[in-house]
Parts: C-alpha cells; sequence; structure tokens
C-alpha cells in the first residue's frame, strides 16, 4: 500500500516526460485511490518533474529491513 510521502521509484519508462525506469520520487498527493502525485528531485532538491501516477507504475523501496 503506497501511503502519503512513501519513496518510490518507477516501474516503466515515461520519455514524455523525460523519466526513465527506476528513477525516484517522494509521494506527495494522494489523488484518488490508486493514483498519487510523485514529485521527483535531483541531489540538491531541485524538483524536475511532478505527475499523477498510478500505483502500478510505482515501486515504494524501503530503507529497513521487513519486521517477521
Amino acid at each position: 500500500m503506497i501511503k502519503l510521502l512513501d519513496v518510490v521509484a518507477l516501474t516503466e519508462d515515461l520519455p514524455e516526460r523525460g523519466l526513465r525506469r527506476g528513477q525516484v520520487g517522494t509521494v506527495v498527493e494522494i489523488l484518488a485511490d490508486g493514483v498519487f502525485e510523485v514529485e521527483f528531485a535531483d541531489s540538491r532538491g531541485v524538483t524536475y518533474a511532478m505527475l499523477a501516477l498510478h500505483a502500478d507504475q510505482l515501486i515504494v523501496l524501503h530503507y529497513e529491513p521487513a519486521q517477521v
């Protein structure tokens, strides 16, 4: 389940937006069930893309080990 402020990565290329599979962004808004506004920023924190994406276009990234 994708939540607000989750760090996500694209699962597909979006050449019309200049984005490639694997690029990392942050969920900044939940627009509808399964639709999220995602902000993509560079290493300096400068936003280079912001767009609505469906859950099947994203994978949530995890920085901590899974709790068993």
